[in-house]
């Protein structure tokens, strides 16, 4: 008789919130060992609901990133907080990831207060210990011990993997018996779409750093497999608010573009196990992020969420 048969498997929903930069995205990745949500040093990188989803033989765990909890400047900021505060309705656990390097400050005091209002246990998650000095952690606890009754504390690198299997364990504890919602190999519900424009995207404010911040996006126009070999060739467009910002994306004698393609074709091509032809093209739409129906033609539709 099977493991699953003597045990009763346990699957749920998990919330992973915090401000930007505190390495939600990092932790999805680590934990479900694929690259599903983009990685950047820039904050407010997570702009939709990234679900990863970890099967093992006794349960299953959905994770939900979110944007990093700030104050909207425009329609996308609005929509970004929307879609924040919506995955942390109807979860089994929510974890609040904190950066150990960074103090207690304003935006955690914010994100304490919306906390409040839920029933749902709430773990505290140190991510960074690796920057850290280990005498520095206890101070760390004892000051959000005094601002929430939290239901765990783990402290973890996500990007060491430090102390990841024991987080894993203390969510399993929390989650009820329940039925295994996605097939055992499947890592996330977004559309393959997403994930290439999201890989894109990553590129983009990778190379361009501070030059273009998060005025982009991309859309992905065409995918089309084509050949014996199944070459997978790709059409996507990626969009900026200003003039000067294209001539930054696409470089002098279209480097910089050059590059975006070629670092993304990498990680696309890992993603389809195909060979891949990129195709990147640039375009303008004026001041996009605060146009509710530029919003809309990107992919941020309200009514998903």
């Amino acid at each position: 008789m099977s493991k699953q048969a003597n045990t009763a498997f346990k699957s749920g929903f998990v919330s992973i919130i915090g401000r930007p930069n505190v390495g939600k995205s990092t932790f999805i990745n680590h934990v479900i060992g694929q690259k599903i949500a983009i990685m950047s040093d820039k904050p407010q990188t997570t702009r939709n609901k990234v679900q990863g989803v970890l099967t093992a033989n006794d349960s299953q765990i959905v994770f939900i990133d979110t944007p990093g909890i700030h104050k909207p400047k425009h329609k996308l900021g609005d929509f970004m907080m929307k879609v924040a505060s919506n995955a942390l309705q109807e979860v089994d656990v929510i974890l609040f990831m904190v950066n150990a390097e960074e103090g207690f400050g304003r935006g955690e005091e914010f994100i304490i207060e919306k906390l409040n209002s839920y029933k749902t246990p709430v773990f505290l998650v140190i991510n960074k210990i690796d920057q850290i000095h280990p005498d520095e952690l206890f101070h760390i606890i004892d000051r959000y011990k005094e601002k929430y009754d939290f239901a765990e504390i783990v402290p973890i690198s996500a990007l060491e993997g430090n102390n990841i299997e024991t987080l894993l364990n203390q969510i399993k504890a929390y989650l009820p018996e329940g039925p295994q919602y996605y097939p055992a190999d499947q890592i996330t519900d977004h559309p393959e779409r997403f994930i290439i424009s999201e890989m894109i995207r990553e590129k983009a404010l990778h190379l361009t750093r501070e030059e273009v911040p998060h005025s982009i996006a991309v859309v992905i126009d065409k995918i089309e497999r084509k050949g014996k070999a199944e070459t997978v060739h790709i059409m996507a467009t990626i969009i900026v608010e200003r003039d000067s910002q294209k001539g930054i994306i696409i470089g002098k004698r279209g480097t910089m573009l050059k590059e975006i393609g070629q670092r993304a074709r990498v990680d696309i091509e890992n993603l389809l196990g195909s060979k891949v032809f990129l195709e990147l093209w640039v375009k303008v739409q004026k001041d996009w992020r605060n146009k509710a129906s530029h919003l809309r033609d990107i992919g941020f539709r309200e009514d998903e969420y």
